[in-house]
């Protein structure tokens, strides 16, 4: 047979001849189990296509052609042949390259085989195509290109997911279901580039999880978090189209650049690495100034302070600028805490934020000294986190072409977005968003529980005020935020795929990726419920949450038809998916179920012994034995599924905070404690964003009902993100809606609960009129004036909201409620 290499030229020499307006492949690719005319031969009869690739193409390339022989192996028991430009053809082949890498992409783009047009120049671009005769010896070929390294990876890990190979077929043990024949259809899939430039993950409070778990399992040479372990999260990463990461960065773990294996293998696996807001020049603070630098320079640090210690800080930055400009970085500029705590520096506002322009002056000279590329063109962000944020805006000059990354309030709500003029910097913005936090007013750190509805209302409305330069999410020790965490990315990919309205429907989407389609939808009931529940408390919120004894009775019964649905829903799971049910589905289902008895069970007992019931003994065991099982399950979680896979992955105690301790029962030989929340003699009306009699739009502007946003389970707002604020004396032209409810007559409070966002910007609002039958219009503001007491019940509970008084007659009674700012959204009307 002749060889590859001996017909590329011959390809070259002739692609004269052939026209470059082959016939357009307008049908995007699928896959089928059985052969259907033209499809490709991908697997069959025992038998594979070989996958060919440039071994002068980045290393990425063959990292990612190699992973997908594994998969078509996964799935088919028939392992590929991986072959070099330099091998014999075969029948069928899997092209695998990049433009201007690859020696057999660029034959096919010059002979007109392949439209490279269609993805050249563009970032992280692929097209996945099936050519016929694309070479001498080969009847078909699916060609994979990429307009970049990256691109082509994720063209490769495309079709692994079509195959069947899930993101997850590693982390949470997704084993694909077997298949004897793999065919792809004719024709071609186009994807990118995507709607956010660099796409990740922060990689945090890893103390409990990760980092043990690695330590024992991955990386038991050092006993940290190193090379192997993050080999599996830079593998991740690709599958999932992501391409950014900050590392972990805890006083338990050494800094990523400690070892030589870290920024080699994200090299190998085409992934940035970025620093987190805390960390400025690829620098982690905690371990290389505060314990290791006088390993490093034999001298102990100075003072963590610009302005009296320039020069070794300045020494400090400039060797990892050395040490990493080898390698694709985002660097962070400015500076905090060492760790996660405020700049130190003069007492004086005005010259905090001329030192912190000084240090960002004196970070870019290095830049420039070390780099042969423009400062400008370095990829630098800064971060306005937490007390940054004041500082930013006090005054901080920052270079236009640095961008702007803005922080959530760690709840999941973000703080402040570009106004009109930031929008205009070259250096755009992007967002810093938690689905894991440790810190005030309470961690989450256990379970995660950030609905894709919410997720998708406030990175889209990021995206819309310009954030799509950089999108980094905290998910903390990645398990249990599988969903989560491809969601996030999912949506960074394709901003308009999963937009609030329709986010919803992704949990059915993604477990029927993973379980079937058969099973997707009862999956898709019980996250959502699971999601509703949480936002109303975080199952490590319930210690700092009060309800009423009816809601509470309410939350025990949701919890347990959930729970129960998750655990006949388990039996239908096959085998093969079984451990990746518990932990992707049981195990945050039953800990959240598990964590609100115990807690609730636990006030029952007290409240029933503050009046003298013998039901308090009862309830006492009730909550002794939820607080015994959610310590099994995560036995379960470590040492059980998958073969003990998982041990020490799992704590149900990070930090040991009070809520994960057994709570007071009884109170035998104590006082009374009150147990539940006291309310009115009669039960508050309570209507749903969804129970509207009537609604009406405004000239470019529309009411959207969202499904699993908020406490009720949905949220009614304004689109689009970027209208115009309402004047309270326009209300006569303003999109409003209304409801209807019978009342007793008398005086009355409205509540109006609306989810609690942030302003878009500094001094914007969240606010809403409610005229009540017809009265004057009320106009509130739910933002608290700061992160006050008032903003953490806020987050805590899941809602923010104002009350308006009125007498009513008896009868039947209209509430009309106008939202009068962008990212208001209205979730109960609560009447008492």
């Amino acid at each position: 047979m002749m060889s590859l290499k001996r017909f590329e030229w011959l390809i070259l020499f002739f692609c004269v001849l052939f026209q470059r307006n082959a016939a357009a492949q307008v049908n995007r690719i699928s896959l089928s189990s059985t052969l259907k005319s033209g499809y490709f031969r991908l697997a069959y009869q025992q038998r594979a296509a070989a996958i060919y690739y440039d071994q002068r193409d980045a290393e990425v390339v063959s990292i990612a052609a190699n992973a997908f022989a594994e998969d078509v192996r996964r799935v088919t028991g028939t392992l590929p042949s991986v072959r070099t430009v330099n091998d014999q053809p075969a029948e069928y082949a899997v092209i695998i390259g990049t433009l201007n890498s690859s020696k057999l992409v660029d034959a096919l783009a010059a002979s007109g085989k392949i439209d490279a047009e269609k993805i050249r120049g563009k970032w992280e671009t692929f097209s996945i195509a099936v050519v016929d005769k694309p070479f001498p010896g080969t009847k078909q070929a699916l060609v994979i290109s990429g307009s970049d390294r990256r691109g082509t990876a994720f063209g490769v890990f495309e079709l692994s997911g079509m195959i069947g190979v899930s993101p997850w077929y590693w982390w949470a043990d997704v084993t694909p279901e077997h298949r004897d024949g793999l065919y792809v259809s004719p024709g071609e899939s186009i994807e990118g580039p995507p709607s956010v430039k660099y796409r990740g993950i922060f990689l945090n409070d890893e103390d409990w999880g990760l980092q043990p778990w690695a330590a024992k399992n991955l990386d038991k040479e050092v006993k940290d978090i190193g090379p192997n372990t993050y080999t599996k999260i830079f593998e991740l990463l690709l599958r999932m189209k992501a391409n950014y990461i900050w590392p972990a960065m805890h006083p338990c773990t050494k800094a990523f650049y400690y070892y030589p294996g870290n920024p080699v293998a994200a090299d190998k696996y085409a992934i940035v690495i970025g620093g987190s807001h805390c960390e400025p020049m690829l620098r982690n603070n905690v371990f290389e100034w505060a314990e290791n630098f006088e390993e490093e320079y034999h001298v102990k640090p100075g003072e963590w302070r610009y302005d009296l210690n320039k020069p070794q800080m300045d020494r400090y930055w400039e060797d990892r600028i050395r040490q990493s400009k080898g390698y694709e970085s985002v660097y962070t500029v400015g500076m905090r805490g060492i760790h996660d705590g405020s700049m130190p520096g003069p007492p004086d506002r005005k010259e905090k934020v001329k030192l912190l322009g000084n240090v960002i002056k004196g970070q870019r000279e290095i830049f420039a000294r070390n780099m042969t590329t423009p400062v400008a063109q370095i990829p630098q962000i800064f971060c306005p986190y937490k007390e940054v944020l004041s500082l930013y805006q006090a005054g901080l000059e920052l270079p236009d072409d640095v961008t702007i990354v803005w922080a959530d309030d760690n709840h999941g709500y973000i703080r402040q977005l570009s106004t009109p003029a930031e929008q205009k910097r070259a250096g755009g913005s992007g967002v810093y968003y938690h689905i894991s936090y440790w810190g005030a007013p309470n961690d989450y750190l256990w379970l995660s529980s950030i609905s894709p509805s919410l997720i998708s209302f406030e990175l889209s409305k990021a995206y819309a005020y310009g954030s799509d330069r950089l999108w980094v999410i905290n998910v903390g020790d990645i398990k249990p935020a599988e969903m989560e965490t491809q969601f996030a990315m999912d949506l960074a990919w394709d901003v308009n795929r999963w937009k609030p309205e329709n986010a919803s429907a992704y949990a059915e989407y993604w477990a029927g990726q993973i379980f079937g389609k058969p099973l997707a939808k009862s999956i898709s009931q019980i996250k959502m419920d699971y999601y509703r529940l949480a936002q109303s408390a975080k199952p490590e919120h319930m210690g700092v949450v009060s309800f009423s004894e009816k809601e509470a009775d309410q939350r025990l019964l949701d919890y347990k038809l959930i729970a129960d649905k998750a655990a006949l829903l388990e039996k239908q799971v096959p085998k093969r998916l079984k451990d990746a049910y518990f932990q992707l589905i049981t195990y945050p289902v039953m800990g959240a179920r598990l964590m609100n008895e115990k807690v609730l069970y636990a006030s029952k007992s007290r409240m029933n012994a503050s009046i003298g019931s013998p039901d308090s003994a009862k309830y006492a065991k009730m909550a002794t034995a939820a607080f015994n099982q959610i310590g099994a399950i995560t036995d379960t979680y470590n040492t059980e599924i998958s073969g003990g896979k998982w041990s020490g992955m799992m704590s149900w105690h990070p930090r040991d905070q009070e809520v994960f301790k057994m709570p007071e029962l009884n109170g035998a030989g104590k006082s009374p404690v009150e147990a539940f929340r006291k309310t009115s003699a009669a039960d508050p009306v309570v209507i749903q964003a969804s129970s509207f009699s009537s609604r009406k739009d405004a000239a470019g502007t529309k009411l959207i009902l969202m499904q699993g946003l908020g406490v009720g389970g949905n949220g009614i707002t304004l689109m689009p993100f970027t209208s115009a604020p309402v004047k309270p004396d326009a209300l006569s032209s303003a999109a409003f809606v209304e409801y209807k409810t019978s009342l007793t007559k008398g005086e009355h409070t409205f509540e109006v609960r609306c989810l609690p966002t942030q302003g878009i910007f500094e001094k914007r609002g969240v606010r809403f009129a409610i005229v009540i039958n017809g009265g004057e219009p009320q106009v509130f503001n739910v933002v608290p004036a700061s992160e006050n007491a008032e903003w953490r019940q806020n987050v805590l509970r899941g809602f923010a909201s104002k009350s308006a008084k009125s007498i009513v007659s008896e009868g039947v009674s209209t509430i009309r409620i106008y939202p009068l700012d962008p990212g208001t959204v209205i979730s109960q009307v609560v009447i008492y």
